[in-house]
C-alpha cells in the first residue's frame, strides 16, 4: 500500500526550498551507495553535515510531522535527517531495497521510505519513482510538494531523466509498530473511528472502535 499526500508543502515553500538548494553542493550518489546498489545508483546527493541543509531539512521535517495522514499512517517513532537528491538528465536509479538500518552512529529500522517531490512534472521528462507493491509495479510522479510514503521492504527504482532536472527530499521512518500488516489494520481501524465518531458521537460503538485500537496499539507497539 502506498500513501500519496498532495500539497504537503505549500508553492511558497517548495520556491524557497528550490532557492535555497540552488546553492548547495550535491555530490555523486554513489560515494554513500553500499556494494549492492553502487553499479545501478546515478543520481546527485547532498551530504549529511552540510550546514546549509538545516533550514531546508526542518522546513520539509515539519511538513512530514505536522501531517495527519502521514502520521497516521506510519505512526512515526523516528525519521531521519531529510536527504536531498537530484536526476539531471541521463541519471537513474535501478531497482534495489532500502538498507535495513539506517542512521550512522544513532542506527534505527528503516519501515517506510518518503519521496517529497519537489519539481514540477512539467519541467522533466521520465524520472517516475516505479514502486513494486502489492504484487504491481507503481508508476509515481507527483506534483511538487507532495509526496508518496511506501515500505522500505519494496523494490522500487527511478526511471531514467530523458529531459530537465528532477529534486526531491528524501527520508525514513521507523514505526512504532513494526508490522506493516499490524500497521494497515491500525490504519483501517483510526478511518473507521473517524466515521464512527462523525455517525454516530457518543455511541457505545464509536467508544468500542477507539478502545479496539488503543488496546491493539498498547499490545503491538515498540517503545
Amino acid at each position: 500500500m502506498l500513501l500519496k499526500i498532495d500539497g504537503l508543502l505549500n508553492a511558497a515553500e517548495v520556491a524557497k526550498l528550490r532557492t535555497q538548494l540552488a546553492h548547495v553542493k550535491f555530490d555523486d550518489g554513489k560515494t554513500t551507495a553500499g556494494a549492492a546498489v553502487r553499479d545501478v545508483k546515478n543520481n546527485l546527493q547532498t551530504q549529511p553535515t552540510d550546514k546549509a541543509l538545516d533550514e531546508p531539512r526542518l522546513t520539509v521535517m515539519a511538513a512530514i510531522l505536522r501531517n495527519e495522514a502521514f502520521n497516521q499512517y506510519v505512526l512515526p517513532r523516528r525519521l531521519l535527517p531529510v536527504m536531498f537528491n537530484r536526476y539531471d538528465t541521463g541519471m537513474d536509479y535501478g531497482g534495489h531495497v532500502d538498507n535495513a538500518i539506517m542512521g550512522g552512529g544513532e542506527p534505527m529500522r528503516a519501515d517506510l521510505s518518503i519521496t517529497v517531490f519537489l519539481t514540477d512534472p512539467a519541467d522533466y521528462d521520465g524520472g517516475e519513482l516505479m514502486i513494486h507493491s502489492d504484487g504491481e509495479p507503481q508508476s509515481v510522479k507527483l506534483a511538487a510538494g507532495s509526496a508518496v510514503v511506501y515500505l522500505s521492504t519494496s523494490i522500487h527504482k527511478v526511471a531514467k531523466i530523458t529531459r530537465g532536472s528532477r529534486l526531491a527530499g528524501v527520508t525514513w521512518a521507523q514505526s512504532f509498530v513494526r508490522d506493516a500488516g499490524q500497521r494497515e489494520m491500525l490504519h483501517e481501524l483510526m478511518q473507521l473511528a473517524r466515521w464512527a465518531r462523525t455517525t454516530a458521537p457518543g455511541s457505545q460503538e464509536a467508544m468500542k472502535v477507539a478502545k479496539l485500537r488503543a488496546n491493539l496499539m498498547r499490545l503491538w507497539a515498540e517503545v
